[in-house]
């Protein structure tokens, strides 16, 4: 395996599963840097004013860093982990768009969607609602204080109808609602293991443990 993608909604802990995976291999590891994307808080307060901004600086940014690190080869490491896939850009900008500014978004992405590489195996992180907002509330961050339980829902909604519509990828949906994956070792091992001690067929396969 060389190219993998830990996704999942927000507050599911892809990026800490990214990180510790990433550290394990020396992997080269590729974030998403939305920290810094000055439209996000202001989409929070003001979604309908704010979101084709910020879907637009979303795409440009993630085509740009995914461009430059998926075609920079690393002899000094071989596999790549990245906590996002650039088809989260149409998910995110499906559920906070207006059909008018979602037709245009399309058809800008769908110019640009296939230069990108496509991972060997794609890691969706499922928890229930409830959990993801806990986990958003415990990390405190300002701007996302008011994601609300119909939102998170709707995302994950629209990467089941992803995961369903492309066939030709390999999809792993990990249930990780009874793991600790961050806290407890023995099941970081489990997912680990899941992930590279197996081999899937394409399309969706489904873990609960």
């Amino acid at each position: 395996m060389n190219y993998l993608v830990i996704e999942g909604n927000i507050g599911a802990g892809k990026t800490s599963l990214a990180k510790q995976i990433a550290c394990d291999f020396n992997a080269k590891l590729i974030l998403e840097q939305f920290a810094e994307n000055p439209f996000l808080p202001k989409f929070y307060e003001n979604p309908e004013r704010y979101s084709f901004p910020l879907e637009l600086s979303f795409l440009a940014e993630r085509y740009h860093q995914l461009n430059k690190e998926l075609n920079n080869n690393d002899l000094f490491h071989p596999i790549t982990i990245a906590d996002y896939y650039f088809m989260k850009s149409l998910i995110f900008s499906k559920k906070t768009l207006s059909d008018d500014e979602y037709s245009l978004y399309r058809q800008i992405f769908n110019i640009i969607y296939n230069s990108i590489p496509k991972p060997d195996l794609f890691v969706y992180l499922h928890l229930p609602i409830d959990r993801l907002l806990e986990n958003i509330n415990k990390r405190g961050r300002n701007y996302e204080k008011n994601i609300k339980a119909d939102y998170l829902e709707s995302i994950q909604n629209g990467y089941f109808e992803f995961f369903k519509q492309s066939i030709d990828n390999k999809f792993l949906i990990i249930d990780t609602s009874n793991l600790d994956f961050v806290n407890k070792p023995s099941d970081y091992v489990t997912i680990k293991e899941l992930v590279f001690n197996n081999t899937y067929p394409l399309g969706i396969t489904r873990v609960t443990i």
